[in-house]
């Protein structure tokens, strides 16, 4: 038996050198993949999530009518300002109806596909109501939710390739996250609302003034104005939910964030 002199280990037969003291090149190179493979391996829920995800979002196109309107939406923001812009936007406002499909799906709750209507977005019908005033909430704020997660993609692009078309389709999707989320009429603010009590609703309208102020995103502004006018409405609970106030309250602070950047 042959130990090394320097770390005791043992040497097999035929070999010239310690395999701990001076391993293979091979094995250095797996070595330095291992933080890899145990961050993978961590985060393998998260990778399961995403797939899922991917595979909802494949779905929504295996419908003629929203392949149809998306490809005049596309045509007609081509026209105007580029198929590449055209493109990354239509994706957005795509991603954006498929959270309200995700969140429809999991209430069990039927509902068109999405129908994209030029220089309008897209839209979906709910085929039943949603059974309580939290769960319409949560579907209210899925769409801006996903089209959030799209503006974030695109900004890192952004950060990535430099492209200036990537700029412009994170901002212009959160800006138009951020209309959504004013609460009137049938947007997805209004939705939300529905679950907020005065409170909250007053909460809201502070914040957004102060993020319009630190941001100058005039829609923010917008925001800030109706919902302070819906805390006067008679359509609201005693008690709001918290989890619905927080998550409005975040995607006002990221989407305002996102369309004040000079990029």
């Amino acid at each position: 038996m042959i130990v090394c002199s320097q770390c005791g280990a043992v040497i097999a037969v035929g070999q010239t050198n310690c395999p701990r003291c001076h391993p293979h090149p091979w094995a250095k190179r797996f070595g330095k993949a291992s933080p890899l493979a145990v961050l993978l391996w961590k985060f393998k829920t998260f990778l399961l999530l995403a797939l899922t995800k991917g595979k909802l979002l494949l779905l929504g196109l295996t419908k003629f009518s929203t392949i149809a309107s998306m490809l005049v939406s596309f045509g007609v923001y081509w026209a105007r300002w580029g198929w590449e812009f055209a493109a990354g936007f239509v994706l957005s406002i795509y991603v954006h109806e498929m959270g309200h499909v995700a969140a429809l799906k999991r209430f069990g709750i039927a509902a068109t596909a999405p129908m994209f209507i030029p220089g309008f977005g897209a839209l979906i019908w709910q085929k039943e109501a949603a059974k309580s005033v939290e769960q319409g909430a949560i579907v209210g704020l899925a769409g801006p939710l996903w089209g959030m997660g799209a503006a974030l993609v695109s900004l890192a692009a952004y950060g990535i390739t430099h492209l200036p078309v990537w700029g412009a389709i994170a901002r212009t999707g959160a800006w138009m996250n951020l209309f959504n989320l004013t609460p009137i009429f049938f947007l997805d603010g209004s939705h939300a609302f529905r679950a907020l009590a005065r409170r909250d609703r007053l909460i809201i309208a502070v914040i957004a003034l102060g993020l319009w102020g630190i941001t100058h995103v005039g829609m923010l502004l917008l925001v800030a104005g109706v919902a302070l006018f819906r805390c006067f409405g008679k359509d609201m609970p005693e008690r709001g939910i918290s989890a619905i106030l927080i998550q409005f309250l975040g995607l006002l602070g990221v989407l305002g964030f996102v369309a004040s950047l000079p990029v």
